[in-house]
């Protein structure tokens, strides 16, 4: 499976619904989904979340993004990432 990192970005209404009951429902999506949650940070400054999570194809990422935007009012964007040992055997 792939790597992907989501950046989440708290919305005023997201910021009041904060609690570990939320978050165990973002794992549960992100399995649901297809994936894997790797690790998960809360950030200071402009992204207030970072999920670094597998999933099978960038589809489900897409689908897992938009099923979190719509559930807690947290906006993610995501990136696929490769370790620096699969990048340099790119070369």
């Amino acid at each position: 499976m792939a790597v992907y990192l989501m950046y989440g970005k708290y919305n005023p209404g997201s910021l009041k619904e904060i609690s570990p009951g939320r978050t165990e429902k973002a794992k549960e999506l992100i399995q649901n989904n297809g994936g894997s949650l790797k690790a998960g940070y809360a950030l200071l400054g402009d992204t207030d979340l970072l999920f670094i999570v597998e999933f099978p194809s960038i589809e489900n990422v897409v689908k897992t993004s938009t099923d979190m935007s719509n559930m807690f009012g947290i906006s993610f964007s995501s990136t696929p990432a490769i370790t620096i040992d699969e990048f340099d055997k790119l070369f």
